[in-house]
């Protein structure tokens, strides 16, 4: 079932790659990116990963920014946008086989990317990104929720339909803690006939 919802994301990211180039940034996610650089700075890292990087914005961030950044996406055209943008190492990868030595980074960077991942399948994604980072390493997890919900979303502009996973705030919260400490959970609202914005940074426990 994943590989077959993998690649059909593969092709909905790949037909709108160029769309999803030339759209702002909501000053909102800004913010999250911000918060997320101020807290890798404070803890004094220098690694990131960002998976599920899309056209590479919030990579290139980082790096001008002074991290020494690893950009990963599923899709040909987003990893052909990051390499475009300057970004020092960029690679062809989806987030379900992440091809990385054990603690390879500081911190872990997911925005909007794992709410594609089936509830039956998330935690085994966590657990490769908890084996990617460093001890005491953190994460930002990024996604849309406050609904018990996932399926083909029907009213999704994107072809082909892309797939969905969304968590209540409760739910969510119980699902990352058996893996990693809380730092913070806040939500974003998005309207009211919209899944609001869950944003989630965590750290790897010590060794």
């Amino acid at each position: 079932m994943v590989i077959r919802l993998l690649t059909t994301l593969q092709q909905s990211y790949n037909n709108h790659a160029a769309v999803r180039d030339q759209s702002e940034i909501e000053p909102w996610k800004l913010n999250e990116r911000e918060q997320f650089l101020i807290r890798i700075r404070q803890a004094g890292f220098r690694t990131l990963l960002e998976i599920g990087a899309g056209t590479g914005r919030d990579s290139l961030y980082f790096q001008k920014n002074g991290l020494k950044v690893t950009a990963v996406d599923f899709a040909e055209e987003m990893v052909r946008l990051c390499k475009a943008k300057g970004l020092a190492d960029v690679r062809l990868m989806d987030f379900t086989r992440l091809d990385f030595e054990p603690e390879s980074f500081d911190a872990v960077y997911a925005m909007n990317c794992l709410l594609h991942i089936p509830k039956s399948q998330i935690e085994a994604v966590l657990g490769q990104i908890l084996n990617v980072l460093k001890p005491n390493g953190l994460f930002f997890y990024g996604v849309y929720g406050g609904w018990d919900w996932e399926g083909v979303w029907e009213d999704d502009h994107y072809e082909p339909k892309r797939f969905f996973s969304f968590f209540e705030d409760a739910a969510i919260q119980e699902l990352v803690k058996r893996h990693f400490e809380l730092l913070d959970f806040h939500t974003v609202d998005q309207g009211a006939k919209s899944p609001h914005f869950q944003s989630i940074s965590l750290r790897k426990p010590p060794a």
